[in-house]
């Protein structure tokens, strides 16, 4: 059996759909490498020839039993089909590049190739994204760290972003609104849009524009409740109420729509009709299809940490037979367990090739905490931020915010809301899923002056 040999490849693409050709490199390499691993995804200025547009760039581990020329050829062979071009010029625009790092511990000196790579340790588009994966792999020329050669080029920090449908987000220069659309007629905040129908479409619309005009930067829409012992819907049911909403919106405004489901039959038919994202409550554990689901489709994925005690036990038994965690409440310690059940989430997805760039964690407030865990969970928010992922933040209305404020109903707790957001949203949160989706982006944008001006 042919000895396997883990390689590093850079890949960059500053020409037409960008992160399309990215993903469809990643699928492509399977014919003859597995991906393991990918970097998080990064924006930068070209290095050498400044007159070019701008690139993205990544890294990814693979395994091959190819040599270092075959994998050369293969390279090669890939980007041709996938239009490039080789010229004479330096800097010439190009669909995709892939370029061999490292290869083992090897070192490789020939005319058409050098490994490692002769200008890694000058780049910092190499060596950041390198560094989310290998930061202790060491240069088997230069004998240091790739965070050590990282740390000598003493740049700023690249900016991570993010594709989503059309859009190009980038982590770190603002804080994102996500609308929420209930298409339930049971949602604990009493904004559901009720049962199928025309007439629920042309609210859901209606409502989603709105949205857009207070600031949204993106639609977050669910067929099924998740309040407090909430119970299972058919599947033919919550297709029935989200899906013409997604096809609707997907007319009517020009943000992503994300679908709110943590079964992958929803999320295909939502990713159809128009979705861009998918939001699981259930980090994979009651559906890993999912993340086959976000891989083939290039969605990006929130996985969210979630302890609820369910009662029905058919319900209960699909949830934990995938990523099995301690009882609902009970934690060791709340950001150990917390980080430790999201990592195995995580890694679930990266098992079957979504990209880092893609996932989107979310500590799951409202989900199998106490009121006292919530608001340690807050405090502590940096904690989890430091994971390096974006962090998506939806404490909108939720129990422990009206019992924080003397028992206010759901409709009341819009102030506690925006005091949760800011709160969350100076800790590192990325994203913010709310229901006053007005309040909270001026809120955001007040908080966002202070805290990321620069």
């Amino acid at each position: 059996m042919a000895n396997l040999h883990t390689v590093y490849l850079a890949l960059g693409s500053n020409l037409g759909n960008r992160a399309a050709h990215l993903h469809t490199t990643l699928k492509r390499l399977a014919a003859y490498a597995k991906v393991e691993e990918t970097s998080f995804l990064y924006e930068t200025k070209a290095q050498y020839v400044t007159d070019v547009p701008d690139y993205l760039n990544a890294v990814c581990r693979v395994t091959t039993t190819l040599s270092p020329h075959e994998l050369l050829a293969a390279n090669e062979q890939l980007m041709y089909e996938l239009g490039r071009r080789r010229t004479a010029q330096y800097g010439t625009p190009r669909p995709i590049d892939i370029d061999i790092l490292l290869y083992d511990d090897a070192q490789v000196e020939s005319a058409d190739l050098i490994i490692p790579h002769a200008l890694m340790h000058e780049r910092t588009f190499v060596l950041e994204p390198l560094c989310d994966m290998a930061p202790d792999v060491r240069h088997p020329r230069l004998g240091h760290t790739v965070r050590e050669l990282l740390t000598a080029l003493q740049a700023p920090p690249l900016d991570k972003v993010m594709p989503i449908g059309e859009q190009l987000w980038t982590w770190g220069q603002k804080t994102y609104i996500m609308g929420i659309l209930n298409i339930t007629p049971d949602s604990f905040a009493g904004d559901g849009l009720g049962r199928a129908g025309q007439d629920v479409v042309d609210q859901a619309v209606a409502q989603a524009q709105q949205f857009v005009a207070e600031g949204a930067d993106c639609l977050d829409v669910g067929g099924i409740s998740t309040r407090p012992g909430h119970a299972l819907i058919p599947v033919a049911e919550e297709l029935a109420r989200v899906v013409p909403v997604i096809q609707a919106l997907a007319d009517a405004v020009q943000i992503p729509v994300s679908i709110d489901t943590f079964r992958a039959e929803v999320a295909q038919a939502a990713l159809k009709a128009g979705a861009r994202m998918i939001n699981d409550i259930w980090g994979l554990r009651f559906d890993p299809q999912l993340a086959k689901l976000a891989a083939d489709w290039s969605a990006p994925l929130v996985l969210m940490h979630n302890r609820t005690k369910l009662e029905d036990p058919t319900y209960r038994a699909q949830v934990a037979q995938h990523l099995p965690f301690g009882p609902a409440k009970q934690y060791d310690d709340l950001m150990q367990d917390i980080e430790k059940e999201l990592k195995q989430s995580l890694a679930l997805a990266q098992s079957v090739c979504v990209p880092r760039w893609l996932l989107i964690t979310d500590p799951g407030m409202g989900f199998g905490k106490t009121f006292e865990q919530h608001l340690e969970l807050i405090r502590r928010l940096s904690e989890l931020k430091a994971m390096g992922y974006p962090l998506l933040f939806a404490a909108s209305r939720k129990s422990f915010v009206g019992k924080a404020l003397d028992d206010l109903p759901p409709e009341a707790r819009v102030e506690g809301t925006l005091a949760t957001g800011v709160l969350a949203l100076e800790r590192g949160a990325d994203l913010l899923r709310v229901h006053d989706v007005q309040a909270m982006s001026r809120a955001a944008r007040m908080a966002d002056a202070v805290v990321r001006h620069k």
